[in-house]
């Protein structure tokens, strides 16, 4: 058990705990802001979120740095390599739905949640891998 393996399975933790939310009880709740409160709440949900994922991801990628550089095995490896799927999505798919949902089109804020829910998959992913590779 390495310190790197160690801050890399807190890091990852505290990412799937934060996607977990997310998932299950933000985009959920979100999705049924009704049309004539929408901007507001899309604002004030993104304006309030952007810290909370700035420091979540700092903290993975700083983690899953450090775990790269001291050479990992293969589940340390599988590990970062889940994590970084969870931060691609965010860059490719979420954050340009985000981006895009001006009024709460259904077609988006469907693709919004499926995107999440495969962010939420690899966020867990990698936990389980952290763990398992904590030996």
């Amino acid at each position: 058990m390495t310190t790197a393996g160690v801050a890399f399975a807190l890091a990852a933790a505290l990412h799937a705990g934060f996607q977990l939310t997310v998932t299950v009880l933000v985009y959920p709740v979100l999705a049924r802001v009704p049309a004539s409160s929408w901007s507001d709440a899309h604002a004030r949900h993104s304006r309030l979120i952007v810290p909370l994922v700035g420091l979540t991801y700092a903290g993975l990628v700083a983690a899953g740095a450090w775990l790269l550089a001291s050479s990992p095995g293969p589940l340390g490896l599988a590990a970062v390599l889940a994590a970084a799927g969870s931060v691609v999505v965010t860059a490719v798919a979420a954050a340009p739905t985000h981006g895009r949902l001006v009024t709460p089109d259904p077609a988006l804020l469907r693709r919004l949640l499926v995107v999440d829910r495969l962010r939420g998959l690899f966020a867990v992913l990698a936990l389980v891998l952290a763990v398992a590779a904590l030996g």
